[in-house]
């Protein structure tokens, strides 16, 4: 298998932002087991979805490369953005079609398992919860930052470190690729530079950029 086609099969960053992972109609959720039963947290507040809500993000770093991600319609319980992708929350946590990207409880070590084919499963873990992190477009005071991984074969385990904020939803995205020696080599990132979200109901909270 080539390196292109697995660094965009995995994860948010790919599925939602670089739409490599657009749906022609639903598909029913991977096999999923979590270190908990049931998240007792309410999740949506670390992605909130309405139709409307728009994130901006910088590619690689650079500030002449981005791409917005606009939720553009509800369907079926999932929100389908302009990029292909869909998402929705459910009493376990926040998923799209194939796999849960973020699952509780929301502290350091909690693990989780999606495999979203016979020969793809992907393992999430929590490394850290309720930290500061920085963006371009701000800094937040509440994220959450998930690793998944996902061997691709004997010598390469494809990365994918995801970092959510509170009331905003995923702020960063970087992707590794990790050879068999520990060696890992940047492949893609994600920062956010501006946002306007709002939750069910509520305003639209539009966010600075720098």
């Amino acid at each position: 298998m080539k390196l292109s086609t697995v660094v965009v099969r995995m994860g948010l960053g790919a599925a939602l932002v670089l739409g490599a992972q657009a749906c022609a109609s639903r598909q029913p959720v991977a096999e999923s087991t979590a270190s908990s039963e049931r998240a007792p947290e309410d999740l949506s507040a670390y992605y909130p979805l309405a139709v409307g809500n728009q994130w901006t993000y910088r590619i690689n770093g650079r500030a002449d490369k981005s791409v917005t991600v606009r939720i553009v319609k509800e369907e079926g319980g999932y929100f389908q953005d302009n990029q292909g992708g869909q998402l929705t929350v459910d009493s376990f946590g926040v998923r799209d079609l194939k796999r849960y990207l973020l699952r509780g409880p929301l502290t350091e070590g909690t693990q989780w398992t999606n495999v979203v084919s016979v020969s793809s499963t992907e393992r999430y873990r929590i490394l850290q919860a309720n930290v500061p992190c920085d963006t371009a477009a701000r800094a937040f005071g509440a994220c959450v930052r998930v690793e998944a991984r996902n061997r691709v074969d004997a010598e390469t385990t494809l990365i994918n470190d995801l970092t959510f904020a509170q009331g905003v939803g995923l702020v960063r995205m970087e992707l590794f690729v990790e050879r068999s020696g520990g060696e890992r080599m940047p492949q893609t990132s994600l920062e956010l530079t501006s946002y306007t979200v709002r939750n069910a109901g509520a305003e639209a909270r539009p966010g600075d950029s720098r």
